[in-house]
């Protein structure tokens, strides 16, 4: 009934998530990213932004033909909105984790990345990008720690806001931050991290946690996921 188009990844892991504590069952179609499976005609049908992961239903709520969706953030709002699960119906507990999910997408995941490439994988070591994008993951670390000040969760109870948040959080020590630093961030993870769901999800497809050190990438990888012309 659904497929998700998967690879080593954050973005991945948090709809495995998802479905995991959905209860859903899907097919998983691994893309060898490394090898450009992501900009094939067939993938681009799906996703022409040729990114992972993508899903595609194949028995929508409608009982129309088969949806398919790109973008984690759309994915993890559409499965809630299929199963009735994790995401309020109420408009101000709604917005609440709507917004939390957003600001994930544009601020948190993005900042990971970035300061995870010019620490790892730039062809050439660039202070000022290192400097820049760490000060702004330290930053929003900040921000997840106060939001997270009283509440268990993200947004009170569990939802789709920390099943989108978490996985970036994986990489903190890799990428130069000490998770330890931020006590509410800390117990968060922890406490996320000891959810049967996220556990069986971390064993069944990451060969279980921690995750810190990065995949290792040839030249040609490089080349393919980087956009380098030489």
């Amino acid at each position: 009934m659904l497929e998700l188009y998967t690879a080593r990844s954050p973005v991945v892991f948090k709809v495995l998530i998802a479905l995991e504590e959905m209860g859903l069952s899907f097919r998983s179609i691994p893309l060898d990213v490394t090898k450009g499976e992501q900009y094939s005609e067939s993938f681009a049908a799906i996703n022409p932004n040729g990114r992972i992961p993508a899903l595609v239903d194949h028995a929508p709520a409608d009982g129309g033909s088969p949806i398919a969706l790109a973008e984690s953030g759309a994915i993890l709002v559409y499965l809630a909105e299929k199963t009735g699960q994790f995401l309020p119906t109420a408009a101000r507990q709604r917005a609440e984790v709507l917004q939390w999910v957003f600001w994930q997408m544009a601020s948190l995941g993005p900042t990971m990345g970035q300061t995870r490439h010019f620490l790892l994988f730039a062809r050439e070591r660039c202070p000022y990008a290192i400097e820049r994008f760490s000060h702004e993951a330290a930053r929003l670390y900040d921000v997840l720690d106060k939001r997270l000040t009283g509440r268990d969760y993200v947004c009170g109870d569990y939802s789709i806001a920390d099943m989108a948040c978490w996985p970036w959080l994986l990489y903190s020590k890799s990428n130069g931050l000490d998770l330890d630093t931020y006590a509410h961030v800390a117990r968060w993870f922890r406490q996320v991290a000891s959810r049967p769901a996220v556990e069986r999800v971390a064993h069944t497809w990451w060969n279980g946690l921690p995750i810190e050190s990065g995949m290792p990438l040839d030249r040609e990888a490089q080349r393919i996921l980087f956009g380098w012309k030489d």
